[in-house]
This record gives structure tokens, sequence and C-alpha cells, in this order.
């Protein structure tokens, strides 16, 4: 009888705790007296911005401020800038080795390789992303190859496994798209192409085998005998031709871009251009294609040929003409935490400033299919957020504070996390005793 009541006591105490978490379902944090930049709509300036359970919840002028619960823990952002966690469609941090991580030298082609199965989550870039700001990256291989594997979408948190970081779909599956690239990165001897019109071909056939592998799964329906075997490489190109797969193409020259337009339009597929160094030269076209560009920016000459003719205007032309527009860092090309620099760059050219702000959030979210979830502050999306102590375009302006997912991340007033923020780029990497004889796959 004893065991008997103290077994419904623990019973009793047992569903009193759930039910006080299902009437307090999280743990609810207001940042006050800031300037808002929600992205979607005007600054609000004093605003506060309301999350829980790593979602936004609420976000308004402080005139419609009401504490509702004595509980709700608040900060006080006096003299600061919320805006949207940025997102860098274009970047390698995490990866070493050749070919940029991705695929070999066997064969130009290989979209069955998967950029997450060598992504490194303790490299130090991912800390120095958060101390710019960065809270969402869509990780590529290298531009060597007309397809060096599919890239994957991350969200820069903590984790233990690279699957922490990934963002997946409504399905549980990983989220990414396809790196593809044309240009002089993969004219080389045999197999690869040696010119820019045997590259055209070689895309044109895999995709045309795809086509054919896709047609042989539609014929066979639900009866395994008359599958064709399985086709990692066809599998993923079928998987673009179905729109479920965004082709995120490394394009320089004005040609090469019309090439990728004409390939995109012949097979139907969606693709990103990223780079657009001649992107000025065919903005119409562009535009026309639906394509949006993820722009590259650097603030000195050299580089490849093909860039030669890179333009701080080409944003401002591009926008004008009606793409979508967003930046990107290629990092360590440019390091993340100068990502604000970007747009400040493009704007000096007459960016305007709204696009400025879309291009770093909502505009790349939409490039990654994300906007339903990241990009803007809303009720009902993704906690990330930064916290600037100026204006997001200003070089003098610092990144206090990062939030993934409702959690605070980077705190430049913490010693180790600052060491990410002004370190060098081998800060916070481990003494290494043997430094002759390690290979960290440099090209």
């Amino acid at each position: 009888m004893h065991r008997m009541t103290l077994l419904l006591t623990l019973l009793a105490a047992v569903l009193n705790m759930s039910e006080s978490a299902m009437a307090h379902p999280g743990h609810k944090e207001a940042f006050l007296n800031a300037r808002v930049i929600p992205v979607n709509s005007p600054a609000i300036e004093p605003g506060y911005l309301i999350i829980e359970n790593g979602k936004i919840v609420e976000v308004g002028p402080m005139s419609q401020w009401v504490q509702d619960s004595p509980a709700i823990k608040t900060r006080d952002c006096t003299g600061q800038t919320i805006m949207p966690g940025l997102i860098c469609t274009h970047s390698h941090i995490g990866i070493q080795g050749k070919g940029g991580g991705g695929a070999d030298g066997s064969t130009p082609i290989q979209p069955e390789v998967r950029i997450l199965d060598t992504i490194d989550i303790n490299n130090a870039g991912f800390r120095r992303a958060l101390a710019g700001g960065l809270t969402c990256l869509n990780i590529m291989p290298g531009s060597g190859h007309l397809s060096s594997g599919q890239t994957a979408y991350v969200k820069v948190r903590p984790a233990k496994q690279v699957e922490d970081m990934l963002i997946l779909d409504a399905n549980g599956k990983p989220m990414g798209g396809l790196k593809m690239a044309n240009g002089t990165n993969p004219q080389r001897d045999a197999p690869f192409p040696g010119t820019r019109a045997k590259s055209a071909a070689l895309v044109r056939q895999a995709f045309m085998d795809a086509q054919d592998y896709q047609r042989k799964m539609d014929l066979a329906g639900d009866d395994p005998d008359k599958r064709p075997d399985r086709n990692l490489k066809l599998e993923t190109l079928a998987e673009v031709l179905r729109g479920e797969r965004v082709v995120h193409h490394h394009t320089h020259r004005h040609d090469d871009i019309l090439t990728v337009l004409r390939l995109a339009d012949e097979f139907d597929f969606r693709v990103v251009l990223h780079h657009v160094s001649d992107g000025w030269k065919v903005a119409d076209e562009i535009a026309e294609a639906g394509a949006p560009c993820s722009i590259i920016l650097i603030d000195s000459p050299g580089g490849k040929q093909e860039a030669v003719d890179l333009a701080y205007d080409t944003g401002r032309i591009l926008d004008e003409a009606g793409a979508l527009v967003a930046f990107h860092t290629d990092d360590l090309i440019t390091d993340s935490r100068w990502f604000r620099r970007m747009p400040a760059l493009a704007m000096r050219a007459g960016l305007d400033r709204q696009t400025a702000l879309e291009s770093l959030t909502i505009n790349a979210a939409k490039m990654l299919d994300l906007d339903h979830r990241i990009g803007s502050l809303e009720p009902g999306k993704d906690a990330d957020f930064i916290i600037l102590d100026g204006d997001p375009f200003s070089i003098y302006t610092n990144n206090l504070a990062t939030f993934v997912d409702g959690k605070q991340v980077f705190d430049l007033s913490d010693p180790d996390d600052r060491l990410y923020a002004v370190g060098g780029m081998g800060a916070g990497n481990p003494m290494r005793p043997y430094l002759c004889c390690i290979d960290e796959g440099h090209e």
C-alpha cells in the first residue's frame, strides 16, 4: 500500500509538471528600445522584438510594448540596431582539400558528390562567420568542375556533427542546391573540356541522360523490377529537372552567363547566377530569364582575367533591370566578418539602400528557398537576428551579438568570442607541433 501511494504521488507530480509546461510552453525574451530593421517593412525606432521557443512572436514600436508577464526576460538595446541574421549564398567555410572539398579529377561532372560529407564543423571559419553576423550559409564545393557536387544549406549553430547544422526540408531531407561552373575554371586536359563550347556540350549531354533516366523511372512507376539501376549522378540531375534542387552556377563573362541561361531554358531548370562579373553587360537578359544573381565585389584589383570587368554598379544595374540581387563572401575571398561591407560598396555605386538590406537577408533567403523561415523579422519566422552598435553599412559598426533559433551564439563582450571577431585567420586554432608535415590542401 505504501509503495502504491508513493507511485500515485509521483504520477501526480509528473502530471502537474506536464500541465505547467503546457501552460508555460517556453521562455519569452524581449529586446527593447532598439532601432529594429525588419527588412520586409520600414525600420522601427524605437522598437522591440519578442522571441519564444526559437521563433519570433512579436515586432513593433515601443509605444505598443506591454509586458504581459512578469517572468519575461528583457534586454535594453538603447542605441543599438536589430536586424535579421545575415545569409551568405556562397561560402566555402569548413572545406579543405583539392577541388574545394567536392569532386575529384576523374570526371568533369559529379553531381552525386555531397559537400556535407566533407564539412569540418570545428573549422574556425564558422565562429568568424558568427562574429560577422552570419546565421545561414550555402556551403559550396569548388568551381573547378562543370558540376562539383551538391551544396549544403546550414545554420551556423553549435554542433557536434554536421547533421546538427543542416537545414532540413518538410520531409526531413537536408536542403541544398547543385554547384555548377563554366568559363576557364573547368577547362583542362581530357576528360575535362578544353573549350567553352565543349563545356556546354558535356552539360547538355548530362541533362539529356538525366531526362532519359527520369522517363524510365516514370514508366516503371511503382514496379521496382522495371526501374533502371540506381544512378546517383542521374538521380541528382533529375532532381534539378523536376525543380526540386536549384543550380548555383559559377559564371563570370557575359557570354558564359548567356550560355547558362540558354541551358536553363532548354532544360527548364532553376538557376542562381553566382559572381556575374559581367552581369551589368547582360542585365536585361538576366532579368528577362528570371535568374537571381549572387554577386561578389572585391575592394582591390587583380584576380582572374574573366573578372577584369567586375564593376561596383553591377548590383544597381541588375536591380534596376528587375533581377533579384544578393551578395556573397566566397569566404575566404571576402572574410565573413566583413560581409556587410560588400553591399555598402555597391551603395557607393548607386544601389538602393533597401535593396542593399534585402541583399543580405530576404533576397538571399529566396535564393535558397528559405524565405518562409528566415530573412526578415516577422512573427512565426526563426529567431535568427543580430544586434549592432550602429548602422549596418558603416565600417565602424560592430556586431555585438548573434542569435540563431533564439539562442545567443556570439557575444562580443565574451573574450573567447571577441578573439574570433578581431583576431587573424588563425585565431582560435590550436598550436600544431609538426607544421612542416601538415598538408592543409591549399592550392
